[in-house]
């Protein structure tokens, strides 16, 4: 922990930061809106922004990947002239989350592979990122531990511990050297100071343990086993198949693509909008057969596709452990619990094979 990679704001020079922030570009940040509810919206001061918030409703991927975004606008004559459009604007993020970080990292991974999604990495590269700290655990949905999310592992320009009357900065990378110098609100550390972030570290560990009893290097294994588990026909009794849980997940990345004329039938634009595996018609295909008609089969697909089947390609789980598919289940479909009774069920099995 070299201090040279460490700055440290006071307190008191939050809001002249945040001030100058906003003045150089759109900075958005995680504001209250109502009970236990937070989004990520523009802010211009200090005193917009929630220090101390549960997971936003929607995750930072409606900045990387709008909910709709146009890809192609075209015009149709004797020669049909089509032009592709790029969407992006330079933007600042403050607050973001260890999980929301990790979220971001995950869809990095998946856009920057061939063929690559340039409408994505062109926008990824205008957005400068300032991580936040949780120097506790969000709420009791979280589970960020077994996912190897609960600390800082990168993914952002510059990232805010807060130590109570400081915030200690580390700063990741020219971006994050660039803010700290231009806005001029920031202070070299103190030894005492980097003193208090290590042991701030070591009571997060004894905080964030594994949220089920299982080590994070097991999960795979755990899925090897659980692909005809009984718990994925109890979710199906439950679920309501309405794909909530697909739109706030911070790596979930399904999208449809669409044409859409104007009313001269001259004009039109191709764009592209989230999706959701969790839908009936996400899986049908010509002739009208559904690899994935049943909603066990939809929701054991999604657990795979956080727990299992990323570890094969990318060698790291794809849930964040934010929480926020457990908050938005309207039929309170709980992951934690989801993975418990996967847990018991493979545990049964391996029983009964001894006896």
């Amino acid at each position: 922990m070299e201090d040279t990679h460490y700055v440290v704001l006071k307190k008191e020079n939050f809001d002249q930061f945040i001030s100058t922030l906003a003045q150089k570009q759109k900075l958005v940040a995680p504001v209250p809106k109502g009970f236990k509810s937070f989004a990520f919206e523009p802010v211009d001061s200090a005193g917009q922004v929630a220090l101390k918030y549960i997971p936003t409703v929607l995750p930072l991927k409606k900045y990387f990947m709008p909910q709709r975004e146009t890809l192609l606008e075209y015009r149709a004559g004797k020669v049909m002239k089509a032009e592709a459009v790029v969407e992006y604007e330079p933007l600042t993020i403050f607050g973001a989350h260890t999980c929301d970080l990790a979220g971001i990292q995950c869809l990095n991974m998946v856009f920057s592979e061939r063929p690559k999604d340039y409408n994505y990495l062109t926008r990824k590269n205008k957005i400068t990122l300032i991580g936040l700290e949780c120097n506790e655990y969000c709420d009791a949905y979280a589970s960020c531990n077994l996912v190897d999310a609960s600390f800082p592992g990168g993914g952002y320009d510059l990232f805010f511990t807060d130590l109570g009357d400081d915030f200690v900065v580390h700063v990741n990378t020219r971006a994050g050297d660039e803010i700290v110098a231009s806005t001029r609100s920031f202070d070299k550390t103190e030894p005492f100071q980097l003193d208090e972030l290590r042991k701030l570290r070591d009571a997060k560990r004894k905080i964030f343990v594994n949220e089920v009893p299982i080590e994070t290097k097991h999960i795979p294994e755990l899925f090897d086993r659980s692909f005809r588990a009984r718990a994925w026909k109890d979710l199906e009794a439950r679920c309501l198949a309405c794909g909530n849980c697909t739109n706030v997940c911070p790596t979930c990345y399904c999208f449809d693509i669409r044409d859409e004329l104007d009313l001269t039938l001259k004009n039109g634009i191709r764009y592209r909008v989230w999706d959701s595996c969790q839908l009936e018609p996400f899986a049908k295909v010509a002739g009208g057969f559904n690899f994935r008609k049943e909603r066990s089969v939809r929701q054991r697909h999604r657990y795979y596709r956080k727990f299992r089947y990323p570890m094969e390609r990318f060698a790291r789980y794809f849930c964040t452990g934010c929480g926020r598919c457990t908050r938005t289940c309207m039929a309170d479909i709980n992951l934690k619990e989801t993975l418990n009774e996967l847990l018991k069920e493979s545990e049964d099995r391996v029983w009964k094979r001894w006896l």
